[in-house]
């Protein structure tokens, strides 16, 4: 496990909860619930706690990416060195219009707070720097997703670079057959186990192209078979899939990739959005 995800323990259960069994959620919640107390407490204190075997909460430690027990302590520890207050409330049918919006917002709030919590600068860096020498960048997701690209293809346009969404597989596809080592392919996928986009990924790697997934901060598919990973983390609750407060965080990485691209070709950028506004401003008239 590397430095970054070993820092961020909780964010990492979080992001993985919908993957996990139901013994794997009842020792998930157990350590958000009580990430301060876990640090010391024995690992057969929280077999003993939720009823289960030592082996069950060894094996839990070790899908985080851990080599046991202790090394999850450690690394939590290094996290939770201030109290910890989730924010995160339940939608309850008894509530009020007002209390469920606020309550709506809360969540976005959170997914985007978290989400920052865990990005990488050299990670972005990397990334943004193919989109300045790309000769083309391309956008793909499916469903809720495909709103997603068609947004990150609409903000690059408008700066002067080359972009394309897709939302269509066929039409992913037919576009992934004809790149080159030149351009730079963004998958969106929540899950990152459209077994779809997979196909067209697998596709863009046979063509050289360089991959980046935006997607859950958990392992999946996707994230292990792309170039670079962006991650988001989000929470489901009763009314509400994670995959929805997902997509803001989504777009958020989005924006923060399209005002890096912005500041760093800022001369060439600013000139395409002008070039845009003229045209907008001609039609007008």
């Amino acid at each position: 496990m590397t430095e970054q995800s070993q820092k961020f323990v909780l964010n990492r259960i979080r992001g993985s909860m919908s993957q996990f069994s139901e013994k794997e959620k009842q020792i998930a919640t157990y350590i958000l619930r009580n990430p301060q107390l876990i640090i010391h407490t024995t690992i057969n204190q929280v077999a003993d706690d939720l009823g289960i075997a030592e082996a069950t909460v060894f094996r839990f430690c070790r899908r985080l990416g851990f080599k046991g027990y202790q090394a999850l302590k450690i690394a939590l520890a290094a996290e939770v060195v201030a109290p910890i207050e989730d924010i995160h409330e339940e939608i309850s049918e008894d509530d009020s219009v007002l209390e469920i919006t606020e309550k709506v917002f809360q969540s976005n709030i959170q997914a985007i707070e978290r989400t920052k919590e865990i990005q990488n600068g050299n990670t972005l860096e990397q990334v943004i720097d193919r989109i300045i020498k790309s000769d083309c960048v391309y956008f793909f997701g499916n469903g809720g997703s495909g709103i997603v690209a068609q947004d990150a293809q609409h903000k690059f346009l408008r700066i002067g670079v080359n972009a394309h969404a897709y939302a269509d597989t066929h039409l992913q596809l037919m576009a992934t057959s004809q790149m080159t080592k030149n351009n730079i392919a963004f998958f969106i996928s929540h899950t990152g186990a459209n077994i779809d986009l997979l196909d067209v990924v697998e596709m863009a790697k046979e063509r050289g192209v360089f991959t980046v997934a935006i997607t859950n901060f958990a392992k999946s598919p996707l994230s292990e078979a792309v170039d670079v990973p962006l991650y988001t983390v989000s929470e489901e609750t009763e009314y509400r899939s994670e995959a929805l407060a997902s997509r803001i965080a989504e777009l958020s990485i989005i924006d923060a990739l399209y005002v890096n691209y912005h500041i760093k070709t800022l001369e060439k950028s600013t000139s395409a959005v002008n070039r845009m506004r003229q045209a907008i401003s001609k039609k007008r008239l």
